[in-house]
């Protein structure tokens, strides 16, 4: 063996059964040393490549963590979710960029629990290093956020954040959001992260743009199905409860914390809030608000509906306000060919998320439809009121022309057989029938203008209705008379009292008198007012309680009248009379 050879190689140490001797082989140093650093870089290069696959195994199970979920709410939160688990990152966010590209619509944010996020406060609505991913959509990526002169600070109670990782999240080519993910727990972010949140990305944009189109698909059926609904309910209810049969079925769907119909006077200076339902519906219902100071307004100068985003506070009582901030409100009119309605207002707390275009537009043909439907049932009623109009002026013509006649003859009969009679038993009970007569002509004439006479506002309207509604448990209804031109001399001011003496007269004979025989005249007589309730009961007792008579006394003296009570224990009149010169 060459002496180089015998160099290289050990001998065997001893020998063997078998005549061989044992040797350790060896390598000289130079070749070992290569051989380690190639089996280092060999190991190495294997963890390298195992930790890429690991890293592609995750970027996968984040891919199919994202796409197999088709609620759009769902997915958005699925991608933070993702993002985070796949660089290790400790919080995570998406925001949403809205519609006009200025700001962050909304904020899913990872990492915070309710009451850490309730310390900080309101949402980022995209500034500083948040709002330099929406003017340049490229990705970010930061060792040390607060050394960057984008950085705005952070508000009070915010958990301390260093390292940054921001990509844009393009759907179609538009940027939809963007990610946001801060410090990594193992060292800093690396262009792999950045690399595969770009690819996670790409394939969210794919996920967000279906589970957009199924939520807009979803939304419309919803919508379409209510409206659907109302359209049939209207139809067949009266319209003074259509309005808030509408507020409460759009209240019913999904994500919808108020609802208000406003409905605008003759000239549009002010709005009437005819229906609500939220969380401030009692106080809202019926309240008188003026078209410029509410959100409806607009709307219900040019009729188109609109979505307006969250914003500063404005007093406007059809928004909800929380914490220094007024939410989305959605406003649709109430509009056919024939006329405009009103509006109906659909509002969200702050911390909803705005309206979308699909929503505008499904709002809108509601509203559509349920004005129609409003319109027809309107009109049905009006067809209703004309034909029983049409009824009471024939039974008001028919009370007239034959029964008033029939009653006036048979007492003018009385009266001649009565004449002829000497005086007696049987001439007062003919007496008693003629006058029996006289009172039924002249309730059956109160009876006729009701029917006849349209114009609910005279006094003579306001004083049947009160009889009606004082007397409705008596087995026998009063009498009651009106003497001279009542509607003509008796308006205004003096209706008013003339109206509030005859109700307090009557309700003191139905309560207290305890009588059968109840009779009230209202009448003009010699430039005078006069209100007359007389009654057999069994009269008014001087100990008894007489704030009611004090204050019909008041009236007729603040008029310059007077008033009179002649009460016994077998009945009492009272007498209230005021000038109508003041009139």
């Amino acid at each position: 063996m060459a002496p180089a050879a015998h160099r290289s190689y050990r001998g065997w140490d001893k020998r063997k059964p078998g005549g061989m001797e044992e040797q350790q082989l060896s390598f000289p140093d130079g070749p070992r040393l290569d051989l380690d650093e190639a089996i280092a870089s060999l190991l190495a290069h294997a963890e390298r490549v195992r930790t890429t696959q690991e890293r592609l195994r995750a970027l996968l199970s984040a891919t199919q963590a994202v796409v197999e979920e088709s609620e759009l709410s769902v997915v958005l939160r699925r991608i933070v979710d993702a993002a985070v688990a796949l660089v290790d990152a400790e919080y995570g966010a998406l925001g949403v960029i809205s519609p006009e590209g200025d700001s962050l619509d909304e904020f899913i944010y990872v990492g915070l629990d309710e009451s850490a996020a309730a310390a900080i406060g309101n949402l980022p609505t995209g500034h500083g290093l948040l709002g330099a991913l929406i003017v340049e959509p490229h990705p970010i990526r930061l060792s040390h956020m607060r050394s960057d002169r984008r950085a705005s600070g952070f508000p009070a109670h915010h958990p301390p954040m260093d390292s940054f990782l921001g990509v844009p999240v393009r759907v179609r080519g538009e940027v939809f959001g963007n990610l946001y993910l801060t410090n990594r727990r193992e060292g800093q972010f690396t262009s792999e992260d950045e690399q595969l949140i770009e690819a996670l990305a790409t394939t969210a944009g794919f996920a967000i743009e279906n589970a957009r189109l199924l939520d807009q698909a979803r939304t419309r059926e919803r919508w379409m199905k209510t409206a659907a609904e109302l359209s049939s309910s209207v139809l067949s209810s009266p319209t003074e409860t259509s309005l808030d049969l509408i507020s409460g079925r759009i209240f019913d769907l999904p994500d919808i914390d108020q609802v208000t119909i406003v409905l605008t006077d003759d000239e549009g200076k002010n709005v009437r809030v005819a229906a609500a339902r939220g969380p401030g519906e009692a106080t809202l219902r019926g309240s008188v608000l003026e078209t410029d100071a509410v959100c409806a307004g607009s709307v219900l100068s040019d009729g188109k509906p609109r979505s307006l985003p969250r914003g500063e506070p404005t007093d406007d009582p059809l928004r909800l306000t929380r914490d220094g901030a007024e939410g989305p409100v959605l406003v649709a009119p109430l509009r056919t060919r024939a006329r405009l309605w009103g509006a109906v207002c659909i509002a969200r707390s702050p911390s909803g998320r705005r309206f979308t275009a699909t929503e505008t537009e499904s709002a809108a043909d509601l509203a559509s439809r349920a004005s129609i439907a409003l319109e027809l049932a309107h009109a049905r009623e009006e067809g209703q009121r004309s034909m029983l109009a049409d009824d009471r002026r024939r039974i008001a013509r028919d009370l007239h022309d034959h029964v008033i006649q029939q009653l006036f003859g048979t007492g003018l009969t009385l009266q001649a057989v009565a004449s002829g009679l000497p005086s007696g038993p049987a001439t007062e009970r003919l007496n008693e029938s003629v006058a029996q007569l006289d009172d039924a002509i002249t309730q059956i004439r109160n009876v006729i203008f009701a029917l006849s006479h349209s114009d609910s506002s005279s006094i003579r309207h306001h004083i049947i209705d009160a009889v009606a509604e004082l007397t409705g448990s008596l087995t026998r209804p009063p009498v009651f008379r009106f003497i001279g031109p009542v509607d003509h001399a008796i308006t205004g001011p003096l209706a008013a009292d003339v109206l509030g003496a005859a109700r307090e007269l009557l309700s003191n004979a139905v309560r207290h008198s305890q009588a059968d025989r109840i009779s009230v005249e209202v009448g003009v007589v010699d430039g005078l007012a006069v209100v007359s309730v007389e009654d057999n009961g069994v009269g008014i007792p001087a100990t008894g309680r007489r704030s009611g008579l004090d204050n019909v006394a008041h009236r007729a003296n603040a008029r310059g009248g007077e008033f009179s009570l002649d009460t016994s224990e077998t009945g009492t009149v009272a007498k209230w009379s005021v000038p109508l010169a003041d009139e």
